[in-house]
């Protein structure tokens, strides 16, 4: 009988270089302690986004990790003409023995903006979630009892050609306003609101695209490429979609939002989302197109703008460049409310479109005029002159 030959195993060895073997002053802290949170006690949602984008003039010792082809580097703050306080002073020299710290928290004035919606990767996907799936039971629910059949052939042609022409907006901002203002924006609680911002837009313009779908499968003589020609040709459109385009077309990130959130979705979005649709599509019959149109509203009226109030409250109450940063937005509205008025006035001829019809187009654009109105009071300005038209 052989006696067996012993294995050898490999055994483990501890060099105390293993992740957490080694203590230092906070390997017992429970909370973070590179950035002071805004009311007394750290947030989860600060946790998760505060400093994530880093910054040289605070941190980021050995300066951005990364750069462009012109060799700027990271997130230039002149990629908007408003100003945050510190903004101007330069990033701090770092050489051998400095210790790599540069101003003390919060550095400049961008970093001290939180969202009151408190998003990030959590609470979008649980939110646009929810929202998928409410709206996806309606429809399914209007399909098994034959809501549908209760439309009137002149109700058919209008959502066929103007709630379908709405998902070119929401398509074309979500995509190319809001997701390039997102990336051009200096801090991580910026680009988190922003770009959930953007997502709101995208599925939007998804919910409506699916929506459409449905239809015509389910509607008789229901055409679902109308939309197509509307946007492209349909003089009482061409207003709308030369704004959209041209916000497209900012280069300006606070102006995008500005612009966007400030401007054109009170004045023209809100017009046609609440005083247009959600009006008349139950006269005619119409209660499932409501419940879509109505989650993006919600999207823009409780989040969206729910974010850009403050975003831009601070940077007019801003203690160093408050007076600039007002004056530069008191510019854009006199730049951008003519154009949103008048896409919005263009528009007008759809509300005799419907056999039903909701309350008057004037009543509906004077309402929009007054929230707005109201808007531009909470950021500390000024209705322009403009708004009289």
């Amino acid at each position: 009988m052989t006696t067996p030959t012993e294995r050898s195993v490999p055994k483990p060895v501890f060099t105390d270089a293993e992740a957490g073997a080694k203590e230092f002053p906070d390997s017992d802290a429970r909370r973070f302690n590179y950035y002071t949170p805004q009311k007394r006690k750290q947030t989860h949602y600060e946790d998760m986004t505060v400093e994530v984008q880093p910054d040289p003039r605070h941190y980021l010792s050995q300066g951005w990790l990364y750069g462009f082809a012109d060799g700027i580097g990271g997130y230039p703050l002149n990629w908007t003409v408003l100003k945050a306080w510190g903004s101007d002073r330069p990033e701090p020299e770092r050489f051998p023995g400095s210790g790599g710290k540069g101003y003390d928290w919060p550095a400049l004035g961008w970093h001290e903006f939180r969202d009151p919606n408190e998003e990030w990767e959590l609470t979008l996907y649980r939110y646009n979630s929810n929202v998928v799936r409410q709206v996806t039971q309606n429809i399914e629910q209007a399909r098994q009892t034959k809501a549908f059949e209760q439309w009137n052939r002149n109700w058919v042609v209008f959502v066929e050609r103007n709630v379908g022409a709405w998902m070119h907006v929401d398509h074309g901002l979500g995509l190319y306003l809001y997701a390039n203002a997102n990336r051009r924006a200096p801090t991580n609680m910026h680009n988190n609101a922003i770009s959930v911002n953007s997502m709101h837009r995208i599925r939007a313009a998804q919910d409506l695209a699916l929506y459409n779908l449905t239809l015509s499968e389910e509607v008789p003589g229901f055409n679902g490429t109308a939309h197509l020609e509307t946007w492209s040709s349909d003089p009482a459109w061409q207003g709308v979609r030369e704004v959209a385009e041209a916000l497209t077309a900012i280069d300006d990130w606070c102006e995008a939002i500005f612009a966007g959130n400030v401007v054109f979705e009170p004045l023209v979005g809100e017009l046609f989302r609440s005083h247009l649709v959600q009006q008349a599509a139950p006269r005619n019959g119409d209660f499932v197109t409501p419940t879509i149109v109505g989650a993006a509203e919600y999207d823009f009226a409780e989040r969206d703008l729910r974010y850009t109030r403050p975003m831009f409250e601070l940077l007019t109450n801003d203690r160093e460049f408050a007076d600039q940063n007002r004056a530069i937005m008191q510019g854009w509205l006199s730049a951008w409310v003519p154009r949103c008025l008048a896409a919005a006035r263009t528009l007008q001829p759809i509300w005799s479109q419907p056999d039903q019809k909701p309350p008057r187009f004037e009543d509906g654009l004077d309402a929009c005029k007054s929230r707005f109105a109201g808007i531009l009071s909470d950021i500390n300005l000024e209705a322009p002159e403009e708004l009289a038209q």
